[in-house]
């Protein structure tokens, strides 16, 4: 053999062709035949197919040494989102809430109980408990129940945290996530001045909202949605304060082309297609708002073409799932998606901190304690030290069997560069945090969804290749 082959994976994409990706993304379609030559050997390595083959680092006539000390360089750049260790952390001020989601995660509290209200004192311990975090970015996320229910308290914690962070000097961001029906123009003033923005939910044209979404003493989410989005903005002054996800029930397969028109119509510019997890009422009525992965995909993929089509007529809106793998796939950069790293983001990413101080991986950790499973639980701020919760066996127990580099099924799968482990989906579906790949269903749609991308790319259609890379410039 004339050359060196270096670690790369393959798969065969269609009847005439393989992908073959390495560990930094790099990807490179190879006809059958070439590809038996180059495996085999017998590939020309003066070819111009051998020298693609060599840029991407996945053969090498030249010394070794050099070409991996190029990958390690690459790989550390992929890699970098691990050098500042915790950067999003999630606060549940309450589990109170005025709405009635057909697909709710939480246990959610009527809005006259306060029984699962924040406390100032663990509110406290919150804050004094992130800013232990050694990353130079601290972003604080309001969850709940709706955090617009206990207004005072979610106040509070902005206000500690500045104070905190006068010392700290960490680089501070807010986001409180709400139906936005019970703010009111003193409280958007509020979180206008302290750059708290806003992310909020909308399913689609009214009467699928409504019926995903409503409120508990009305059916009318979607009108009340509307106003408050107007007010928000015009207290604002800036339509980009305020940030939308959509959650795909049953009811909403079909209608993918109308849920963007009413996103377009609201003025908001992307949209993240998102399909239904597997927690709370979502799992407990699942035969009645649940539906076949392989719907999800067919319903994803005429979405897409659909949001390219208004992209190449010049109106420019993007779809964030796509933009976030197309970043993975095309560019040496990692990106800050909890659900798409290797080793997963739960807990060195992202954590939650419960409205009693209980200290989750994750939300979806969150999630499963309501049903009490309390294993992604890493302790409590009221009794616990940041070492003992971050540093503790337990997370280190979950990151060390969430490497998609190791797991069964991913080690060899060509898709694996652009992917990520979920070892709280896992546990919920299928009773482990390793899972097992042939019936995981976000599996199959991650795989579903990049292999389209790839499809797409392949294409070389200029049109499409410039949209992806606005997308991705973003």
């Amino acid at each position: 053999m004339n050359y060196t082959l270096l670690p790369f994976r393959f798969a065969p994409f269609d009847a005439a062709r393989y992908l073959l990706t390495n560990d930094v993304g790099e990807y490179l379609f190879l006809g059958n035949d070439d590809f038996l030559r180059f495996v085999g050997g017998d590939l020309d390595p003066h070819s111009e197919l051998f020298y693609d083959l060599e840029s991407k680092q996945m053969a090498t006539t030249s010394n070794t040494e050099d070409v991996v000390g190029m990958l390690a360089t690459k790989f550390r750049t992929k890699k970098s989102i691990l050098r500042n260790f915790t950067e999003l952390h999630m606060v549940v001020p309450t589990l109170r809430c005025n709405s009635s989601c057909v697909y709710c995660q939480v246990a959610r509290k009527n809005m006259d109980d306060h029984s699962a209200d924040m406390t100032k004192a663990t509110a406290k311990n919150v804050v004094k408990t992130i800013f232990m975090s050694p990353s130079p970015c601290i972003k604080i996320e309001f969850q709940g129940g709706d955090p617009s229910t206990n207004f005072d308290l979610v106040k509070y914690i902005i206000e500690e945290a500045e104070w905190v962070n006068l010392r700290k000097r960490r680089e501070l961001e807010f986001v409180i996530c709400t139906n936005i029906t019970l703010l009111d123009e003193k409280m958007v003033g509020y979180l206008k001045r302290h750059k708290c923005f806003i992310s909020t939910s909308l399913d689609g044209p009214e009467d699928l909202h409504d019926k995903n979404r409503p409120l508990q003493r009305t059916t009318h989410n979607h009108a009340i949605f509307e106003e408050k989005l107007q007010m928000i903005r015009r207290v604002w002054g800036d339509e980009e304060c305020v940030s939308a996800l959509m959650t795909t029930s049953r009811y909403s397969l079909g209608r993918f082309k109308e849920i963007i028109d009413e996103y377009r119509r609201l003025g908001f510019h992307n949209i993240f297609l998102r399909s239904l997890n597997p927690y709370g009422f979502a799992q407990q009525y699942k035969e009645r708002i649940a539906y076949p992965i392989d719907d999800f995909i067919a319903n994803y993929k005429e979405g897409l073409d659909y949001i390219i089509e208004l992209n190449k007529q010049g109106e420019r809106f993007v779809e964030n799932y796509a933009a976030l793998l197309l970043k993975r796939m095309l560019t040496p950069f990692a990106t800050g998606f909890v659900d798409l790293q290797s080793p997963a983001g739960v807990g060195i990413a992202g954590a939650i901190y419960d409205y009693d101080g209980n200290v989750y991986v994750a939300d979806e950790g969150r999630m499963m304690a309501r049903f009490k499973n309390y294993y992604f639980q890493l302790g409590n701020v009221n009794t616990d030290d940041y070492q003992s919760i971050f540093n503790g066996e337990k997370l280190h127990d979950i990151i060390s069997k969430s490497c998609t580099e190791c797991l069964p099924a991913c080690s060899d799968c060509v898709f694996q560069p652009y992917c990520g482990a979920d070892p709280v989906r896992n546990m919920s579906t299928q009773g482990d945090v390793v899972g097992f790949r042939p019936e995981s269903e976000m599996c199959k749609k991650t795989k579903a969804i990049i292999r389209y991308l790839f499809e797409l790319i392949d294409r070389n259609d200029p049109e499409i290749n410039r949209i992806f890379w606005s997308w991705i410039n973003t």
